[in-house]
């Protein structure tokens, strides 16, 4: 057993975590400060996610056939230098609006299958550790959650010292820094190599592992539903991230120092929630704590940023509900992992996380132009009640019962590819439907 290519994932996760929490807040501060309108920011925020539902959609089989070592620092390369762009055109006085769409559209698109490459090792590589799946996805959503602070302070404080480009050029070198990482220490791990290599790869054979992968997610109650509830939440997430909270941090707030405060807060006590369910939780009912993780970290930010004009009240909901969303991605991740065959991980990965990423290029576009229309206050308040809703669902529906319990074979499982060799373990898709709250 060897715990250096875990170690090494971890530390190019952590490393790229990091620097997109620079661009979570330096590219929506970039075009409040350049352009002034939230409306343009709900723009650049659609052009970014909209091509992620493609990628996850139809990356899965790619990323099998490419191999996962591969895609992953393949992926940090391209989003590395379409980030870089951006600041050098800016400098250079060419920068358009378009172009600036453009390259955060290139970004989104190969941003989702490099994570999707990485997590979905995860079974493997906690194997090689000699830890658990339930550990080694606490742990890796935990460094996550900190880099994640950590980032989100680090933008904060050096767009009010030196701008939102500085800290794109940083974010950039994260990325290349990621890409080494996982390039050097998962060669030679036989489940981050190519898997079909043997294969011809044909349309017909494409399109029958996605099928697949969607009748596998269908077939399941619990995974719709997750998927499902997630797909709404992940839309308003999207448009508190790149649209209301930054505009709430310009208009009340005092800055973009204030701004990485409140994300580092959610992120710090994010990684709290998490070492402690990794530590705990499994002691608990996983259905109880995640409806009330869920509700805690949902509607109440939207409230208060809503109903108060100062950093303190929403610097302490911030954290609360940061406690909340560390919790919600180790239950979930564990209950998929049970669920989904090693030999369909990719597939159902690529179609699940299309499915919870659907509404995110709405929801950033959404809250732009609720934001132009009818101010700020409107469009928190209704974001925080679509969200109170889509989390009530845990408590209202069956199947969500189920969670509670590792099951047998998945009841709806559909038979692998004849031409796949059959691999009998568990696990699942890249983020697995996970919430992005931030």
């Amino acid at each position: 057993m060897s715990r250096r290519p875990f170690t090494a994932v971890l530390a190019a996760n952590t490393i790229s975590t990091a620097g997109s929490s620079l661009t979570l807040i330096g590219v929506p501060w970039f075009v409040l400060q350049t352009t002034g309108s939230a409306g343009r920011a709900g723009i650049v925020a659609f052009c970014a996610t909209l091509p992620v539902i493609v990628a996850a959609l139809v990356g899965g089989p790619v990323i099998d056939r490419i191999g996962r070592r591969r895609v992953s620092a393949a992926s940090d390369l391209i989003c590395g230098l379409a980030v870089a762009v951006i600041p050098l055109l800016h400098y250079a006085g060419l920068l358009e609006f378009w172009m600036l769409c453009a390259l955060m559209a290139a970004g989104g698109l190969v941003h989702t299958p490099g994570l999707t490459a990485r997590y979905v090792l995860l079974p493997d590589l906690a194997e090689h550790a000699g830890t658990t799946v339930a550990r080694a996805a606490s742990l890796y959503d935990a460094v996550s959650r900190g880099a994640r602070m950590l980032g989100a302070a680090l933008a904060g404080v050096l767009i009010a010292a030196f701008g939102s480009e500085v800290v794109l050029l940083l974010d950039a070198a994260t990325f290349g820094v990621s890409a080494l990482l996982v390039a050097a220490f998962l060669r030679g791990v036989p489940a981050a190599e190519p898997q079909r290599a043997a294969e011809k790869v044909s349309f017909a054979g494409y399109r029958a592992e996605l099928a697949e992968g969607w009748a596998f997610l269908t077939r399941q109650r619990l995974l719709l539903g997750i998927t499902l509830m997630v797909m709404v939440t992940n839309g308003l997430d999207q448009g508190w991230s790149s649209v209301l909270l930054p505009v709430h941090g310009r208009e009340a707030l005092g800055g973009p120092a204030a701004l990485g405060l409140m994300i580092s807060l959610f992120g710090g006590f994010a990684l709290l929630g998490a070492l402690l369910y990794g530590a705990w939780g499994e002691r608990f009912p996983r259905r109880t704590v995640f409806a009330a993780a869920f509700l805690v970290c949902g509607a109440p930010r939207f409230a208060v940023a809503a109903f108060t004009d100062t950093p303190l009240p929403l610097a302490v909901t911030m954290a609360l509900s940061g406690l909340g969303a560390g919790v919600l991605n180790p239950i979930l991740t564990t209950v998929i992992y049970e669920r989904v065959p090693d030999s369909l991980r990719s597939r159902v990965s690529g179609v699940s996380t299309a499915g919870c990423e659907l509404t995110m290029p709405l929801g950033g576009l959404a809250a732009g132009l609720l934001v132009d229309g009818y101010g700020a206050g409107p469009a928190l308040l209704l974001f925080g009640g679509a969200y109170l809703l889509a989390t009530l669902t845990p408590l209202g529906f069956p199947a969500w019962r189920s969670m509670e319990a590792p099951p047998g074979p998945p009841a709806g499982a559909v038979p692998v590819s004849r031409t796949e060799p059959a691999r009998p373990s568990a696990a699942p898709e890249e983020r697995s439907p996970h919430p992005t709250a931030s």
